[in-house]
């Protein structure tokens, strides 16, 4: 069940902002950045990089576009 949460204006006009260049809408995009703070609060020595890309390469594995690396 979801309750209704007062987010701050600014917060809200960033997210239409962001929201339209990354194709969600601004609630995904207010998601997307929970996400990822959640993530970088529960793991303090990940680089935000390392976190986005970890989560670039789960939403690829669960499309299945993926390919086995091979060595040498």
């Amino acid at each position: 069940m979801s309750k209704a949460i007062k987010l701050s204006d600014q917060l809200i006009d960033d997210a239409q902002r962001y929201a339209l260049v990354n194709h969600r809408s601004p609630p995904k995009q207010i998601e997307h950045w929970a996400s990822i703070g959640k993530i970088a609060e529960e793991n303090p020595d990940l680089p935000l990089a390392f976190v986005s890309a970890t989560l670039i390469s789960l939403e690829e594995m669960k499309s299945d576009q993926v390919s086995e690396y091979e060595f040498g």
